[in-house]
C-alpha cells in the first residue's frame, strides 16, 4: 500500500531560497500584483495618496525589520537615515537625474549606517538604543540650524522633472522599488547572511565561538537596513517634492519601529502589514483632527494585546486555520 505524503519536505538548500514555493503562492502572488497594478484606474486619488505612502514606507520598515526583528539590534535611528536619504536626494537630483540620485541617497545612507552601527559591537537593548535615538536627534538639530541643508524656514523644494513626475508615474515607481526592495529582502534573510543574523539575535557570543565575524555582521545589518532607509527617504522626498526638518522628527522612528512590532518581528509581510497598519490608521481618522493621535495610539495597544506575535501572526493563525479546516 502506497501512503500519500501529505507534508511537503524540503530536498535542497535552494528550496529554502524560493521566493514563491509553490503554485498556490505563485497564483496569490499574480493576483496581488496584479490588483495593484490596476487599483490606479478605478481607486480614489486619496487612496492612491495612502498607498504610495504606504509603500515609501514599507522599504524603510523592511529594512529596520532586519536590523531589529532579524539581528535583535534595537534602533531608534530610522528618522535621521531617513533624513539623510531624502536631503542627500533632494541636494543630488539636479546634478545627476533621479534613478542616480535614489541610488546615492541609499548609498549615503549606508555609510552613515556603517558609522552609527560600531557602537552595537559593544552595546546592546537600551543602550543601543539610546546610543542610535542620539544620532536620530542630532541629526535632526543639524538640518534645523543649517539652512544649507534644509533651505531655512522656506524648506527646500525637489523638482519632478524626470519624465515621472504625475501621482499615478509616481505609484507606479514605488510599487516597483516596493517589489524589488521586498525581494530582495527576502533573498537575504534566506541566505546564510540571514541565518547569522538570526544567530547573532540569539547570542552573538554563540556565534562568535562558531567563527562568525559578529563585528562585521553587525555593522553589514545596520549597512543593509539603513540603505533601505535612505532609499526610502529619497522616494519620500520626490513623492512630497517638498521637506523641512520637522519632517523627519523623533515621531517617525516610533512610528517606524511601531510598524515592525505590530506586523511582527522578523517578518517581510509583517513589515508590509505593519506599515499599512500604521500609516492607514491616521489617514483613515485625519478628519477627527485631535482625537486621531488618540485612536492612533489605542489602536496599537489593543493590536500588541491581542496579537503579541503581530499582524503576520494573526495571517498564519487564518492561514493555518483554514489548511486544517474541518479539523482544528
Amino acid at each position: 500500500m502506497k501512503i500519500k505524503r501529505t507534508v511537503k519536505m524540503k530536498t535542497d538548500y535552494s528550496d529554502d531560497l524560493r521566493i514563491i514555493p509553490d503554485i498556490p503562492a505563485l497564483i496569490f502572488t499574480a493576483v496581488f500584483t496584479a490588483f495593484f497594478v490596476i487599483l490606479p484606474f478605478f481607486a480614489s486619488s486619496r487612496m492612491i495618496y495612502i498607498i504610495t505612502l504606504i509603500m515609501i514606507y514599507s522599504i524603510a520598515v523592511l529594512g529596520q525589520n532586519i536590523l531589529i526583528g532579524y539581528t535583535g539590534l534595537i534602533s531608534f535611528g530610522q528618522s535621521g537615515f531617513l533624513a539623510v536619504g531624502a536631503y542627500a536626494f533632494a541636494h543630488s537630483i539636479d546634478k545627476i537625474g533621479l534613478l542616480p540620485a535614489l541610488l546615492l541617497s541609499g548609498i549615503f545612507s549606508s555609510i552613515i549606517g556603517a558609522i552609527v552601527g560600531i557602537p552595537s559591537v559593544r552595546l546592546k537593548g537600551p543602550f543601543l538604543a539610546i546610543s542610535t535615538l542620539g544620532f536620530s536627534i542630532a541629526t535632526f538639530q543639524v538640518i534645523l540650524n543649517t539652512p544649507q541643508i534644509s533651505g531655512g524656514r522656506m524648506g527646500i523644494f525637489v523638482p519632478k522633472k524626470w519624465g515621472i513626475d504625475s501621482p499615478l508615474e509616481i505609484y507606479y515607481l514605488c510599487l516597483f522599488f516596493t517589489y524589488f526592495f521586498y525581494i530582495v529582502g527576502y533573498r537575504i534573510i534566506k541566505s546564510h547572511i540571514g541565518k547569522i543574523f538570526l544567530a547573532i539575535r540569539e547570542s552573538d557570543l554563540v556565534a562568535e565561538v562558531l567563527g562568525v565575524n559578529v563585528v562585521k555582521f553587525k555593522i553589514l545589518s545596520f549597512v543593509i537596513s539603513s540603505f533601505h532607509t535612505g532609499f526610502a527617504g529619497g522616494l519620500y522626498a520626490y513623492f512630497f517634492g517638498y521637506l523641512e526638518p520637522t519632517m523627519f522628527s523623533i515621531s517617525e522612528s516610533i512610528n517606524i519601529f511601531a510598524a515592525i512590532v505590530i506586523g511582527g518581528l522578523g517578518s517581510v509581510i509583517g513589515s508590509l502589514l505593519g506599515t499599512a497598519f500604521v500609516i492607514s490608521i491616521p489617514q483613515i481618522f485625519v478628519s477627527l483632527k485631535e482625537y486621531a493621535p488618540i485612536i492612533f495610539a489605542l489602536a496599537i495597544i489593543l493590536a500588541v494585546i491581542f496579537e503579541p506575535l503581530g499582524l503576520y501572526g494573526r495571517w498564519l493563525k487564518i492561514k493555518l486555520y483554514f489548511t486544517n479546516f474541518p479539523f482544528r
